[in-house]
């Protein structure tokens, strides 16, 4: 039987893992690693790397966080009752200094509330890039299909709808990036143990390096010019739109107290907002935009 501290342990591991391999990849930048203590009960393990080689900045965030279940996200769970709560997970953000090198969010997680004996997980990863590469959305979602169909034919259509829903930014009428997948409150069921549900979600936090460190090789070392570089700055801040209005992981984070620069890892070191910005007809990224929409068939 799996228990809250393997969960947690495993999540070590995992941050553990991710962070020696993107060190390998950039060549240059070391995480910088801060322990912290949550006041209301439990802590975490917070890694920074800042301006390596392609890597502008990247946090890879473990946490394990206990205590009283704060009332407003009980309201949303719809339990009646007071319960306290266990959540633990990793974290990533990556944000690339070169424009042709996309950025790259993960998540997975474990939560449960004792009293009201709820287990379940969610997670999910996402592909933002600045320039949609066609084929290479193609790669980053034959990945994740190909993890989702080692424990159910169904998951990857399933999940990957989910992501098109979830990161999709409503006041711009346009996805974040090409999605990926994304899931949330996995719990046991008529078909499913929690034992299976926590395969599959080591599953998906071992194939984050396996779908980005490709993309990082394919494109480092090509060249770019002044006019790419603002456009990455300008899709930098459809980025920070969406995790300021509608990242959950943000909501929960400052709802129940977390650690602000932990929670905030995620915005980029520099983006820009440019009134009315349209790109030419027909450009690279007038392109882009115009692939920026749910429902696209990648695989």
């Amino acid at each position: 039987m799996i228990t809250k501290e393997h969960i947690a342990d495993w999540f070590k591991g995992l941050q553990d893992d991710i962070c020696k391999q993107l060190e390998a990849v950039d060549g240059l930048g070391k995480f910088q690693e801060e322990n912290w203590i949550r006041a209301e009960g439990g802590g975490g393990r917070s890694r920074v790397l800042q301006n390596g080689n392609v890597l502008e900045k990247g946090g890879v965030m473990f946490s394990a966080v206990h205590g009283d279940l704060p009332e407003a996200i009980q309201r949303s769970f719809k339990l009646d009752q007071k319960t306290t709560f266990f959540a633990t997970g990793v974290s990533i953000v990556i944000h690339p200094n070169h424009p042709l090198v996309p950025i790259i969010h993960m998540n997975v997680r474990y939560f449960e509330t004792p009293e009201a004996d709820l287990k379940w997980f969610g997670g999910g990863i996402d592909l933002t890039p600045h320039y949609v590469n066609e084929e290479e959305a193609k790669f980053f979602h034959q990945q994740l299909k190909n993890t989702c169909n080692q424990f159910n034919e169904h998951y990857y259509e399933q999940f990957k709808r989910w992501a098109d829903d979830y990161f999709f930014i409503k006041h711009r009428n346009e996805t974040r990036g090409v999605g990926g997948i994304f899931f949330d409150r996995l719990g046991e069921s008529e078909h499913f143990t929690i034992s299976d549900r926590w395969e599959f979600v080591k599953a998906v936090g071992e194939t984050f390096t396996k779908a980005y460190i490709p993309l990082i090789d394919q494109n480092r070392n090509k060249e770019f010019s002044p006019e790419q570089k603002n456009w990455q700055y300008l899709r930098r801040s459809r980025y920070v739109e969406f995790n300021l209005c509608y990242d959950a992981g943000t909501k929960f984070g400052l709802e129940t107290n977390g650690r602000i620069e932990s929670i905030l890892m995620s915005m980029p070191p520099q983006a820009n907002w440019a009134y009315n910005y349209q790109p030419e007809k027909d450009s690279v990224e007038y392109k882009t935009l115009n692939l920026l929409r749910k429902d696209i068939n990648w695989v």
